[in-house]
């Protein structure tokens, strides 16, 4: 089964092309949040490079959030827009549970963490067996005095990655950090393919108009809007 992913969500960009748990090509490119001009033609660059064309593919999929509000959209309708029409399945899955996906084969516990702004981060908490992950929270935004003091609780140290790490470890009073190298630290449309892969074999099966993205608290344009209207209100 030939997999198309891609993930948008943060400043990296990254598409991959797999044969099931094989990867056959990557592209990642980490220079900040130009992804409307350049994931569209990473995917096309990477298919051709490979000598493939959109309808080769067999199953898409993306990260779905959360994230940057902009970058998961971009995503969405990236994907969206290459499996239009097409009758394949198009999945989404959690870009925290994508990210910590990297750290996989590190056993222990692994946080992905991913800069949400106004003095919070998106996270979730994994423990991994060196092979295979394991859920112990779901996706949340929550404060990094409040995931320290959730972290500190375990007792162990911790492997951190996403583009929260550099807000997140220095702020850290109760829990050690384990070193990780910065490749396995950002997005991977790899590690995308692989928790698509195991969902689409679990038995989950979405198309292109039942996508959908997950933003886990409103947008600054929301934010404002609910302001006005309370202002309004009193």
């Amino acid at each position: 089964m030939k997999i198309l992913a891609l993930d948008s969500s943060a400043t990296v960009a990254t598409v991959a092309l797999c044969e099931d748990e094989r990867l056959l090509a990557e592209t990642t490119l980490n220079n900040g949040n130009t992804h409307s001009e350049t994931l569209l033609p990473m995917v096309e660059a990477l298919l051709r490079s490979y000598g493939i064309t959109v309808g080769d593919v067999d199953l898409f999929a993306a990260s779905s959030g959360p994230g940057s509000f902009t970058g998961v959209r971009i995503g969405a309708a990236t994907l969206k827009g290459l499996a239009f029409g097409s009758g394949k399945p198009c999945l989404g899955v959690s870009t925290l549970e994508a990210i910590a996906e990297n750290l996989s084969v590190r056993a222990g516990l692994i946080c992905p963490v991913m800069n949400a702004r106004r003095s919070q981060v998106y996270t979730a908490l994994f423990r991994s067996d060196g092979k295979t992950l394991t859920r112990l929270r779901d996706d949340e935004a929550i404060s990094i005095e409040e995931l320290d003091e959730i972290l500190s609780t375990y007792g162990e140290p911790v492997s951190f990655c996403g583009d929260g790490v550099g807000v997140t470890l220095p702020a850290l009073q109760k829990t050690m950090a384990l070193p990780v190298p910065d490749r396995l630290v950002h997005q991977s449309a790899y590690s995308v393919a692989q928790v698509a892969l195991r969902a689409y074999l679990a038995g989950l099966r979405t198309n292109d108009a039942e996508f959908t993205v997950t933003y886990l608290r409103p947008s600054q344009a929301e934010r404002n809007y609910l302001e006005q209207q309370s202002k309004k209100q009193d």
